[in-house]
């Protein structure tokens, strides 16, 4: 008895030995992994990174901004159904383990060893706790190393943070597929859905994807991608989260993937977005643009948005075939199936046009076949569509050179051929027909601006976003031409001069200093018409006139309101400019109308309202009034909030109203009569440039600014009568009517001090009884008389103004 007890006294010395050699040894193998492990505490303060939003006005979204796609969503916020389909998928026993699972570990114990040999993958053992401490803490590298520590840090992890927090953690940082990350954008990206909108198999599909995102594509692997979905609903079945009969219902529907329309084309925005970026980029940098998680409130009208983009449109393309058929995109080969050749074709998807192949053409008709779409998975579908061109299809389309250059169309065989790659757009209501386009070489821009506020509601910087980034809107420095004009006569009328001084029509040469010979500026039209008012001057954009009024008034006054209104920084104070001369973007042109459009007040162009961070601080508002008031929690009788406006005034509200008025006059009877039959107070001003390299137009009403400009990208004449008058004022009419259609006219506000005298508008004096007459704007003090006295000459029936003996002493070449 007494050696049995021995035996089993060394048996427990034994084993105390062994024991305390394996604690030490265990202690001493976790200090020493414990050496190197991570900070686990810098996870109290994570911020992932998180794409920035673009959105319009009304809240729409326009575009996303992010390196990863992720939107990170609080823990209270997921629903229970995602929480527990993603618990069965990953660690049933998330709750109750602290850290790590040993029924996981034996269970994948077992499968290892039932499998040893075999192909199949071992079954992973990690719980949440220990992919959080992989995902966040440590690499992806397969070693017994990186598992020990991983566990370590699982412990560590569980002993200092919640079980939501840790979840939380998980659900916002797994990748998903499809470039998403957490389970909010992989619901929008897969289903278009907010994560508390997904039902019992929607949420059992992200939670299959963990494992292997790319072996459950929904496009290429479909079959495996619901199998796995299939067994994650059973899970939720087994662990009593869902009914058997719900699990049955949610494996038998089908795997419906809507991906979520995203992008700058969903409004025609594309050049808009890019520049909010670019402003974004060069406002806060590339990291807090792509992981910064901003919120953009941007001033985009989706409506006014796609009007442009039409209306723009619509116009290069009728300039351009008004010009004649430069023939096919290319030509291809094909014996048989021509579907994946045309496939191969570049095309651009910002246009409503598609790529066509012409498969046969006779003199009628050409039957065309339809680039084939590509399907979800990325092949090229197997669909082929045809369809027919008719004669009235390609009756446009003369030929530019060749020997059928000029001839009118009479054969469709005459312009297409066997081979031919064009573009072509569905005829509406007549199936299967299609009309015959080409992209235009014109180019051009249009911006739609706020006047109050600077707020850009539209912009379109080109034909095709796809074709060209260029953002002709922003980036173009053009000539303005005479669309400059109303910022030499504002400086006038700010300083002086009436909207019936008269100013001589006539030939004028001006010497430019030594070497630089004789400058004989003059009229588009070749015409003089002696002594007329700025007012005509301005209507009918008479050149001379406008460089005698500078030539009187003087160019460095010229220049500083040309700064003032935003048009340039830094202008020479030479005549020429006086005529636009310079180089401009059409943003600032619009701009510096929006000024005269609201009363004279400063105002910044702007595309973005606000930007709010990633915890809903605004951190930038493009409207800096201050309101008084407004913050006021109830009334006590205290005074109405007020709107403080401190923005400097760059132009005397009543030169405003008097510069108005004559730009009303261009629209009534000048150079932009194409607007008048909009039939409401509208404002505007032609520009064409030398040799017609481009042509302008820029409109406003009190509550909206439009400025277009059309021109090549490198400059080359238009041909002669390409005015702003003939090419772009029609385009702004057709933007302003439809855009406006359904508002209330307004008319222009008059500005108390002014008074209106009626005039005879060819003299500029006031008007006789039974004479043509307008009413004119003056300033106080400054109202005509009933005529003139004679200065210089004994002629009486030539009127002059006040100003004329101090112009002509001054020798400014026929300013009266």
């Amino acid at each position: 008895m007494r050696l049995v007890l021995r035996f089993f006294g060394f048996l427990f010395a034994l084993g105390t030995l062994a024991l305390l050699v394996g604690a030490a040894g265990a202690t001493y193998f976790v200090w020493k992994y414990s050496q190197d492990l991570p900070d686990y505490t810098q996870l109290q303060n994570y911020e992932p990174p998180v794409m920035t939003r673009v959105h319009a006005g009304d809240g729409s979204l326009v575009a996303e901004y992010a390196r990863q796609k992720r939107l990170y969503v609080p823990i209270q916020s997921v629903p229970k159904l995602v929480v527990e389909a993603f618990l069965s998928a990953e660690d049933k026993n998330f709750y109750e383990h602290g850290g790590i699972d040993p029924t996981g570990i034996f269970r994948a114990g077992m499968f290892y060893l039932q499998n040893l040999g075999t192909s199949r993958r071992p079954q992973g053992a990690s719980t949440i706790t220990q992919q959080v401490a992989k995902n966040f803490l440590l690499t992806n590298e397969v070693s017994i190393d990186r598992k020990i520590k991983e566990a370590l840090l699982a412990l560590r992890i569980e002993r200092t943070y919640s079980k939501d927090r840790i979840l939380e953690l998980y659900l916002n940082e797994i990748y998903l597929g499809s470039g998403s990350y957490g389970i909010a954008a992989a619901a929008l990206t897969y289903f278009d859905k907010s994560v508390e909108d997904l039902n019992i198999q929607q949420a059992a599909y992200l939670a299959a994807l963990p494992k292997a995102p790319s072996s459950y594509n929904p496009y290429r692997n479909t079959d495996r991608a619901i199998e796995r979905r299939n067994w994650v609903i059973d899970r939720m079945a087994e662990n009593g989260y869902i009914t058997a009969a719900q699990a049955e219902t949610a494996k038998k529907s089908p795997l419906e993937v809507t991906p979520r329309p995203t992008g700058a084309h969903i409004f025609a925005a594309e050049y808009y977005a890019e520049e909010v970026r670019r402003q974004i980029y060069e406002r806060y940098g590339e990291t807090k643009l792509y992981e910064g998680g901003l919120s953009v409130r941007t001033a985009l009208d989706p409506r006014l948005q796609s009007i442009a983009k039409k209306t723009l449109m619509d116009g290069l393309i009728r300039f351009d075939e008004q010009r004649g058929w430069r023939g096919p995109v290319t030509k291809i080969e094909f014996a048989g199936d021509w579907g994946p050749k045309l496939a191969e074709a570049k095309t651009f998807y910002d246009i409503p046009w598609k790529l066509a192949v012409v498969l046969d053409a006779g003199k009628d008709t050409a039957r065309i076949g339809l680039q084939p779409p590509k399907d979800r998975s990325g092949g090229i579908s197997s669909a082929r569509d045809v369809g027919l061109i008719n004669l009235d299809g390609v009756k446009w389309a003369r030929w530019v050179k060749g020997p059928d250059a000029g001839r009118a169309v009479s054969s469709v065989s005459q312009v297409l051929k066997t081979g031919d790659v064009i573009y072509v757009e569905a005829i509406p209501g007549k199936d299967g027909q299609y009309r015959l386009h080409q992209i235009p070489e014109i180019e051009g821009a249009i911006t739609v601006m706020e006047p109050r506020t600077g707020r850009v509601l539209a912009m379109v910087g080109g034909f095709s976003y796809d074709e060209s980034q260029f953002n002709r809107a922003t980036q173009a420095l053009r000539q303005p031409g005479s669309s400059f004009k109303p910022i030499v006569y504002s400086a006038a009328l700010d300083n002086g001069y009436t909207p019936s001084t008269v100013v001589l029509d006539a030939p004028i040469e001006i010497d430019q200093g030594p070497g630089l010979g004789v400058w004989a500026p003059e009229n588009y039209a070749k015409k003089f018409y002696g002594p007329q008012t700025l007012r005509f001057g301005l209507e009918q954009s008479r050149n001379v006139m406008t460089v005698r009024l500078a030539q009187d008034i003087g160019m460095p006054l010229i220049a500083d309101y040309a700064k003032r209104f935003g048009v340039y920084d830094d202008m020479l104070p030479v005549l020429s400019m006086s005529l636009g001369a310079g180089e401009t973007t059409l943003m600032r042109m619009v701009g510096a109308y929006a000024i005269i459009a609201n009363g004279g007040r400063k105002v910044t162009p702007s595309l973005i309202d606000r930007v709010q961070d990633r915890y809903g601080h605004t951190i930038f508002r493009h409207d800096e009034r201050e309101c008084r008031g407004c913050d006021a929690t109830s009334w006590q009788n205290q005074p109405e909030p007020t709107l403080l406006d401190r923005r400097p005034v760059v132009l005397d509200a009543m030169s405003t109203y008097q510069i108005t008025a004559m730009m009303e006059g261009v629209i009534q009877r000048g150079t932009g009569t194409a607007l008048k039959d909009l039939g409401r107070p509208v404002a505007g001003k032609s520009g064409t440039t030398n040799d017609e390299k481009d042509a302008w137009f820029i409109a406003f009403t009190p509550d909206m600014v439009v400025g277009m400009y059309l021109g090549y990208d490198r400059p080359r004449a238009m041909g002669k009568g390409s005015t702003g008058g003939v090419l772009t004022a029609p385009i702004v009419r057709d933007f302003m009517k439809s855009a406006l259609g359904d508002k209330p006219a307004v008319p222009f506000r008059v500005p108390p001090g002014i008074k209106l005298v009626r005039i005879n508008p060819k003299t500029g004096l006031r008007a006789g009884p039974g004479e043509a007459s307008i009413l004119e704007g003056f300033k106080p003090g400054t109202a005509p008389p009933d005529s003139y006295s004679v200065i210089g000459t004994t002629d009486a029936s030539i009127g002059v103004t006040p100003e004329a003996d101090r112009a002509v002493r001054s020798g400014t070449g026929g300013l009266y």
